[in-house]
């Protein structure tokens, strides 16, 4: 019967034979699967980047360091608010402020079709007067006009002639044409409508002059009547 021998590996391998054991122990998935991943190493990299401030701080206590690393972290928090989270908390209170006595708060989305559907349902009077509103609220959301309740049509008109210069005619036309399908029972007509249409879009696309942020005050009781 042959007999057959095995070869045992040496016990106490060499420097190059060791080498290539560990090198093949450390391919094996068990190793594969606990390398850090990306994430955690752009987290030890920002961890180094903190240790690293407070290098030259080694002769402060422990706890000192913690409190100020935490200082730290809530100023970055609070930097990173004041850039990215203050401007939409500031479009939405442009948003909510009323326009005129009836406090309306629809935005100009909402108001744009609200005057479209009027105006595909043949209402001139309401048309003309929802464009108008979605004038008015398209420069109070760009804070080019501040209006408070009570801001009469040509106040506002006025307040928003000074950034747009050469659309003053056209402003005041379509103020004159909101007054008159509210509070003197004019019909109003398809091309009034159309005018103050085009008005918007060129004040949409228009850059305003000078720093904006004129206001339209409300009437000081004097019998001017409000847009309402």
């Amino acid at each position: 019967m042959a007999v057959i021998r095995l070869r045992a590996s040496p016990l106490d391998p060499d420097a190059p034979e060791a080498r290539r054991w560990l090198e093949d122990e450390l391919t094996g998935p068990e190793y594969q699967a606990a390398q850090p991943s990306p994430f955690d190493l752009a987290m030890q990299a920002i961890r180094d980047w903190f240790v690293g401030l407070f290098d030259g701080a080694t002769g402060l206590p422990g706890p000192v360091l913690a409190l100020l690393l935490v200082l730290l972290v809530v100023a970055v928090v609070i930097v990173g608010l004041l850039v990215f989270g203050l401007p939409r908390l500031r479009r939405r209170r442009r948003s909510d402020v009323p326009l005129f006595d009836d406090h309306d708060l629809r935005d100009l989305e909402t108001l744009r079709r609200a005057a479209t559907s009027a105006a595909a349902a043949g209402d001139w009077p309401l048309a003309i007067e929802e464009r108008f509103r979605a004038v008015v609220r398209g420069l109070v959301e760009r804070e080019v006009v501040t209006v408070h309740p009570g801001t009469t049509a040509r106040a506002f008109a006025d307040a928003a002639a000074r950034s747009f210069p050469d659309l003053a005619g056209g402003l005041r036309d379509a103020a004159s044409g909101f007054d008159g399908v509210r509070y003197l029972g004019r019909e109003g007509s398809a091309e009034e409508y159309a005018r103050v249409t085009e008005l918007e879009r060129r004040i949409a696309d228009a850059r305003p002059e000078g720093r904006g942020g004129h206001e339209a005050p409300a009437p000081e009781h004097d019998g001017a009547e409000a847009v309402r």
